[in-house]
C-alpha cells in the first residue's frame, strides 16, 4: 500500500484546508472518511470470500478424500466377503458329500430344522369384523375411558334439595 507518513498527512490537510476552505472541511473530511470506511469493508469483504473459497476448496478436497477412502474400504469388504462365502460354499459342498460314510451310519451332520413360518392371523381384523350389537352384549368396551372418568359416570345423582345459606 502507499506509505503516508505524520509529514505527508499534515501536508495534505494544509493543502486542503487552502483550496477547500474552513467552512466545508469538515463535511468534505467526513465524506472522505466515510469512503475511506466504504473501501475497507469491501476489502475485508472480498478477503473473506477468498479465504471462503480457499476453505471450500480444501473441504472439497478432504471430501474426496474421504470417498475414496470409503470406496477402498467398501471394495475390500466385499473382496473378503466374497473369499469367505466361496469357502463356506466350498466346505458346504464337502460336508454334503461325506455326510454319510461308515455304510450309511450318521456321521453327525444333520439338516436344519424347518423355518419358522407365521400362522398369518389377523386379532385386529377378526375383532373389527365382530358385530357391534355382539359386543355390546358381550360387554366388550368400545369406548376407553379413565378412571375418573369411570367413577364420574357411575356415581349417584346428588339430590338438589341441600342448599347452603349464608
Amino acid at each position: 500500500m502507499i506509505d503516508f507518513g505524520f509529514d505527508k498527512i499534515a501536508l495534505i490537510g494544509a493543502v486542503a484546508l487552502i483550496v477547500i476552505g474552513p467552512e466545508k472541511l469538515p463535511r468534505v473530511a467526513r465524506t472522505v472518511g466515510h469512503l475511506v470506511g466504504k473501501a475497507q469493508r469491501y476489502v475485508a469483504d472480498v478477503k473473506a470470500e477468498v479465504n471462503r473459497s480457499i476453505e471450500l476448496d480444501e473441504l472439497k478436497k478432504m471430501k474426496t478424500e474421504f470417498e475414496d477412502a470409503a470406496r477402498e474400504v467398501h471394495q475390500t469388504v466385499a473382496s473378503e466377503i466374497h473369499q469367505a462365502g466361496a469357502e463356506l460354499e466350498k466346505s458346504w459342498k464337502g460336508t454334503e458329500t461325506g455326510a454319510l460314510t461308515d455304510g450309511g451310519q450318521h456321521s453327525g451332520w444333520s439338516p436344519a430344522p424347518p423355518e419358522y413360518k407365521h400362522p398369518k392371523k389377523n386379532w385386529r381384523l377378526k375383532r373389527g369384523a365382530t358385530p357391534q350389537w355382539y359386543k355390546q352384549r358381550a360387554g366388550v368396551r368400545v369406548r376407553a375411558q379413565s378412571g375418573a372418568a369411570r367413577v364420574a359416570r357411575f356415581r349417584p345423582a346428588r339430590s338438589s334439595s341441600r342448599t347452603t345459606s349464608a
